[in-house]
């Protein structure tokens, strides 16, 4: 099996997707077609013993587009043509010009009142010129899709317009015809625009890197000063430090990022210190300090300092990148109610045409109605089977759905995970790196035996400094924040499963666990209860003491997400009936960081498969669940809950790659506004289902009483068009 991929021209809404899917899925050796409105692209996956790729291009000919071999710069290898930009909006003005030159002109000849009567006065050849000029230019990118349609007989919504048209004209109707033509060409016109609006908003999130990186070599790489400045993009700046395109720079590269500029690549800060802002990628609202070691992402903007970094990742993987992908191929994945509509318009529209056909037919037949009266009535009934603002009105509210999430760092990989949020009763999160943030503290201190806590964290501090155990790193950062420096310690021993031992100013001292205390025989009930009290609060103890006795104990424990309480109430208060915290840890400080957070149930001490079980037990009971976790060690849970999330997305692949959505930040806020977004999103998705209907029903009654009229039919249908366009772009703004 082989896979090509195509820029479609004239792909701007799911009508044209259904048409190429009619046209290429039934060809011999076609497996799978995917498509990416966003960008215009059309994936083909394909058995090359049965079909070649100059066969799939002449298909999409056949529909009346044009594809073009894909390149990830295909607007710069391919730029469109002034006609292929513009064609559209140029004949649209034409048609409504040639109408408005036609009306003007046969009111003028033949007085106002013949200009829109039926049959008041013989139409002059000049207007009926005119006329045509209108319905020529009005159906010209809609008659290819009419003909194939009616080829193929499977009628859609262009060809239903050019029926109209045609028989406007057959009754003598030009005026009805052209206006029709014009207004059709008007609301397809307003489709494209409105994805182009929202495929603009996606460009403007994704055009977040710099084409150029200022990679440092030789001496510069150590931190040698720069020199001179930069005569063009494409020339060395001095011996050590150059401007490169950033796909040809290294893994391992130095590159220096100035005050205001964009990190241009995946790294890690080797030199310097600065506040970066990572809201394009993260949409976190604050700066976030970045100093040695620390990784910085594609897109981010440096703040005021001065940074080298090393890159870590092509272009190609960087987070961004990643986001660009899970972006575009989100479109594909169709969310409920784009499915429903695109179901119900299939029916819909035969439905309506043998309803039209009943129109014509019945009332001269059987009740001796005039045949053009009810050709007419017919003819209305057409126009009005066009969902076009039905078919347009999901799809819209999903790209502006998805677009507004990742701008707010929310990744949503895909409409069909728009709606699910909206229907959560309860969500599941892990305890570690979601509740918490996953790194140990400090958070009690207890000196003993005459010891200031300046002198128990002096000699935890020169012990730790030589280990690399996360409670010993707690520890040092503790020591490094109250200004204490670690003495050298001499004769560092690792006891193995126990702590460690050193000689600090000719004294032997040691650091343990409460199980090494009892070994040693140095416990007193006193300590036993007050190490007992700090364990069942959730916290790992450390022992320090000397061969004469106890110095204290330092509580460390993975502290609560700052948010976490005001995360979890917002939940609550969004609709969420039951959050529960699942983690492996022990249970006291399962329940110690449970009762902190505000969380309605705890299970501790579970092994992966029992976090399975806890979610298979919450859709039971709730049907509708959320799993919250890394995106790794909780991959099984989230695949078996309702919807997977993942927290701290931002440079971790396979956090992207599990979740059905990904929080880019660690941010707990994020859950919250995603309910929000997604109820926000799915009832202006119903708004405009509902009125499309609404107004489709209204018309269906005027007609069968004989009160509608063809221009009436096709404005009401272009302005709601219009109407659902710019009640789905409102959720672009729906930031926070």
């Amino acid at each position: 099996m082989a896979t090509v991929m195509y820029k479609i021209l004239g792909m701007d809404c799911a009508e044209e997707v259904a048409t190429l899917k009619k046209e290429l899925g039934p060809m011999p050796g076609v497996q799978d077609l995917r498509f990416d409105i966003f960008n215009a692209k059309m994936t083909v996956d394909y058995a090359e013993d049965a079909v070649k790729p100059d066969d799939l291009q002449a298909a999409v000919k056949r529909t009346g587009m044009r594809a073009e071999p894909w390149s990830e710069n295909t607007e710069n290898l391919h730029p469109p043509t002034l006609w292929a930009r513009s064609g559209r909006t140029v004949l649209t003005a034409a048609s409504g010009a040639f109408v408005a030159a036609a009306f003007s002109t046969n009111a003028a000849m033949s007085g106002l009142r013949a200009a829109v009567s039926e049959g008041a006065a013989p139409v002059p050849l000049i207007v009926k010129v005119l006329y045509a000029g209108a319905v020529v230019t009005g159906v010209w990118f809609v008659a290819p899709k009419a003909w194939l349609a009616l080829r193929r007989l499977r009628p859609d919504m262009n060809l239903l317009m050019v029926i109209a048209v045609i028989g406007a004209i057959g009754i003598g109707q030009w005026f009805e015809g052209a206006t029709v033509a014009f207004l059709f060409a008007l609301s397809i016109l307003l489709e494209a625009w409105s994805v182009g609006r929202a495929r603009r908003a996606v460009a403007a999130l994704m055009a977040l890197t710099p084409p150029k990186a200022r990679v440092i070599h030789g001496d510069n790489a150590d931190g040698a000063p720069e020199t001179g400045d930069a005569q063009d993009g494409n020339h060395e700046r001095d011996a050590h430090e150059h401007m490169m395109d950033v796909a040809d720079v290294a893994v391992g590269s130095t590159v220096l990022v100035k005050p205001g500029e964009k990190f241009p690549l995946d790294g890690k800060i080797a030199k310097g210190q600065s506040s970066v802002n990572q809201a394009p990628i993260t949409g976190e609202s604050m700066p976030v300090s970045k100093s040695p070691g620390d990784d910085v992402f594609a897109g981010t903007i440096n703040g005021d300092g001065t940074v080298e970094f090393t890159t870590t990742k092509k272009t190609g993987d960087t987070t961004v990148a990643h986001i660009i992908k899970m972006v575009g191929e989100a479109q594909s994945r169709r969310s409920p109610s784009e499915q429903w509509v695109e179901k119900f318009a299939r029916y819909y529209t035969p439905i309506v045409m043998i309803l039209a056909v009943v129109v014509i037919v019945i009332p001269p037949l059987l009740f001796g109605g005039a045949w053009s009266k009810w050709f007419y009535e017919g003819l209305v009934l057409l126009v009005i089977a066009c969902p076009c603002a039905l078919v347009i009105s999901t799809p819209v509210s999903v790209v502006a759905a998805l677009a507004s999430a990742a701008k707010n760092g929310v990744l949503i990989k895909g409409g069909l995970y728009i709606e699910t949020p909206a229907r959560l009763k309860a969500i599941a999160m892990d305890k570690t790196g979601t509740l918490t943030e996953g790194r140990p503290a400090v958070r009690e201190v207890v000196p003993l035996s005459g010891h200031t806590e300046r002198e128990l964290i002096e000699i935890a501090a020169a012990i730790e400094s030589r280990s690399e155990h996360p409670l010993a790193r707690a520890v040092v950062a503790y020591a490094e924040a109250a200004g204490i420096r670690a003495q050298p310690a001499e004769n560092f021993q690792v006891l193995q499963g126990k702590g460690a031992s050193a000689r600090l100013d000719g004294k032997d001292v040691w650091i343990g666990s409460h199980r090494y205390l009892e070994e040693r025989g140095q416990e007193t009930p006193q300590m036993h209860e007050k190490l007992e009290s700090l364990s069942s609060a959730g916290s790992s103890v450390v022992v320090i003491g000397n061969s004469e006795h106890v110095c204290g104990f330092i509580a460390v424990a993975d502290r609560i997400r700052p948010n976490a309480k005001d995360a979890v109430a917002n939940l609550r208060a969004a609709g969420i009936e039951h959050v529960i915290m699942l983690t492996g840890d022990n249970r006291g400080t399962g329940e110690a960081v449970g009762k902190e957070a505000g969380v309605d149930e705890v299970k501790a001490e579970l092994l992966p498969e029992d976090k399975v079980k806890a979610i298979e037990e919450l859709v039971a009971r709730f049907g509708q669940v959320a799993m919250v976790g890394d995106g790794v060690n909780d991959a099984p849970a989230m695949a078996r809950a309702t919807l997977g999330i993942a927290m701290g997305a931002a440079g971790t692949d396979a956090a992207i790659e599990t979740a059905d959505i990904a929080l880019m930040s660690d941010d707990l806020s994020k859950l919250p506004w995603l309910l929000r977004h997604s109820r926000r999103a799915m009832s202006i998705i119903r708004q405009n289902i509902i009125a499309s209907l609404t107004v489709k029903a209204v018309f269906v009654v005027l007609t069968l009483l004989g009160h509608a009229s063809l221009w009436a039919a096709i404005a009401a249908d272009t302005g709601m068009s219009l109407l659902v366009v710019f009640n789905a772009l409102r959720l672009l703004g729906s930031i926070e």
